[in-house]
């Protein structure tokens, strides 16, 4: 049985980076790049910057949310926490189902902020591990 393939993707929503030298990373993405933040929640370690239609996080490695990735990012170490693609709208058992059957892992669907605002989204891997956020544009 094959199932159709309900994903079709509209653009990246956001770029989740690790850093241990927050000051450096705004200083560059705010300066240098002109990206202004619209959201800080220190609580968690995050700032989140606009960068045109997406966002780009920043997560210190010694947050709560840093933690979560490992290690602080090396030459040799992982950097980039995951990134999100924007898709057309989907029913959540639907797409599920779709990558079930291609033997590709889930995470439940949860409501998470990205540059659109709010919304329900899952997370996958790539081959080689990198995580995909795959958020429907609202």
């Amino acid at each position: 049985m094959t199932t159709s393939n309900p994903i079709r993707i509209l653009a990246i929503d956001h770029i989740v980076l690790r850093t241990s030298n927050l000051k450096k990373m705004l200083a560059f993405y705010q300066d240098i790049l002109a990206c202004p933040i619209e959201r800080e929640l220190p609580e968690l370690g995050l700032t989140q910057l606009r960068a045109g239609t997406a966002l780009i996080d920043i997560v210190t490695v010694d947050s709560e949310l840093g933690k979560l990735g490992g290690k602080a990012p090396l030459q040799n170490g992982r950097n980039v926490d995951h990134f999100c693609l924007k898709i057309a709208a989907f029913d959540e058992q639907q797409l599920r189902g779709y990558l079930e059957a291609h033997n590709i892992a889930t995470s439940d669907f949860f409501e998470r902020y990205g540059a659109q605002g709010f919304g329900r989204s899952i997370y996958i891997e790539d081959p080689e591990g990198n995580v995909v956020e795959l958020k429907p544009q609202l």
